[in-house]
């Protein structure tokens, strides 16, 4: 029988390196095309953002494809497929010249990467029933960990040693994290599939969803949760300076914003996925999306950043709670055997969040000023809580939790 614990503590250190190494060499994308030549400020934004999109939209359309050959051949392929894809890829950036190369690079990155995917459908295939809530709670811990520490790196590097370095930097760690899956992790033989051309075998079957109650709704959330998440992120650092007084160091206190914010998020995703199980998944979910909506709407109102920082931390809280009890309720419904086509769906869902997302708050801000930015982040938090309370609980037989208490004792 395999060691669940073993193998889930390996994941963690590799998906923590993994995260590290991506949020190294991201931030400082828009100084390395602007040492191409790009010295316009429009045009610069324009590459900026057209690399970001194009990042975005590659993991949408891709997700559910490799989620489908997870369920095929296996999920720990697919995690070192999305690392070595991102060393190989992050590798070659460091070599670009022009701005379109990056472009090309960025999108390739997206339709081979989605390590936070690849990971999170593993940890919930290896781990006990009873046990999802807090190894899904603690790999986000990890990606909270990982997208903190990784820019303070990157900006060392990049400061100490030229921009071409963080890229390498990256492509080291993403090749040393494949190498922890490699050395340590372990997977049940997939059950393979009979008949059939291979060709169906990878293109993404979506059926499940028909027959799981509540996985929709579930993928709505997520996808809101995302929007409303990143309504304000292309606006926060102006709004923070709107409400500083002139003396205020502004870069310092949006780095404070978002520094607190993340690790009360990455507490949270830890100490709550511990007693997920008891609270229920359910209920946590409803719960934590319901106190984000009471903390983000005042946000709009805050006269000082101070505010703003203790609605940001308490935001930062909620959120953390939420991600791994959707992360929990979609392993509970989809069988273990389709899986990665479920969260391969997710994973297209956050991307679109994500791109959606800042466009929602850069026109409304620009429209309206920015309180409007947080009122819609609101409604779309309010809207993904009514959705989460909609969602019934799943009652697995007396059986299935006996199994499933007995083994993963005996794992341990």
């Amino acid at each position: 029988m395999l060691n669940w614990k073993k193998n889930f503590y390996a994941i963690f250190a590799g998906e923590v390196l993994a995260l590290i190494g991506f949020s190294t060499s991201i931030p400082i994308i828009p100084f390395f095309i602007r040492d191409m030549g790009v010295t316009d400020q429009s045009a610069l934004n324009i590459w900026v953002g057209a690399c970001a999109t194009s990042t975005a939209v590659a993991m949408f359309v891709f997700a559910p494809l490799w989620g489908q050959m997870a369920d095929t051949f296996g999920k720990r392929p697919m995690l070192l497929r999305a690392m070595l894809g991102g060393a190989v890829i992050t590798g070659l950036m460091g070599f670009a010249n022009s701005p379109w190369q990056v472009l090309v690079l960025r999108g390739a990155q997206g339709a081979l990467t989605g390590t936070v995917a690849a990971a999170t459908v593993l940890v919930a295939t290896i781990s006990p029933r009873e046990r999802i809530g807090f190894t899904l709670g603690m790999l986000q811990t990890g990606v909270y960990m990982g997208s903190s520490f990784g820019p303070a790196l990157g900006g060392v590097l990049s400061d100490v040693f030229g921009h071409r370095v963080t890229f390498f930097v990256t492509s080291v760690l993403l090749f040393a994290a494949a190498f922890i899956v490699l050395k340590f992790v372990r997977e049940e033989p997939t059950r393979t599939r009979t008949g059939g051309s291979f060709i169906k075998s990878i293109v993404p079957d979506f059926s499940p969803l028909a027959h799981s109650p509540g996985l929709i709704t579930l993928l709505l959330v997520s996808g809101g949760l995302q929007i409303a998440m990143n309504t304000i992120s292309p606006i926060l650092p102006l709004f923070i300076q709107a409400i500083s007084p002139e003396s205020a160091k502004v870069g310092t206190m949006t780095g404070l914003i978002l520094g607190m914010s993340a690790v009360a998020a990455a507490l949270s995703s830890a100490g709550l996925g511990r007693v997920s199980h008891k609270i229920g998944y359910e209920r946590l979910l409803a719960f934590c999306l319901s106190g984000a909506v009471l903390v983000f709407l005042p946000q709009a109102f805050v006269q000082n950043p101070t505010q703003l920082l203790i609605l940001r931390i308490i935001g930062g809280a909620m959120i953390g709670g939420s991600e791994p009890s959707i992360n929990a309720m979609i392993a509970m419904r989809a069988d273990k055997n389709r899986q990665g086509v479920i969260f391969g769906l997710n994973t297209s869902m956050n991307s679109a969040g994500a791109a959606v997302g800042p466009m929602v708050g850069a026109v409304l801000s620009a429209g309206f000023g920015y309180a409007s930015a947080f009122f819609a982040g609101a409604a779309l938090l309010l809207a993904a809580a009514v959705g989460a309370r909609t969602v019934k609980k799943v009652r697995l037989p007396l059986a299935e939790l006996e199994t499933d208490s007995v083994g993963g004792a005996a794992s341990e």
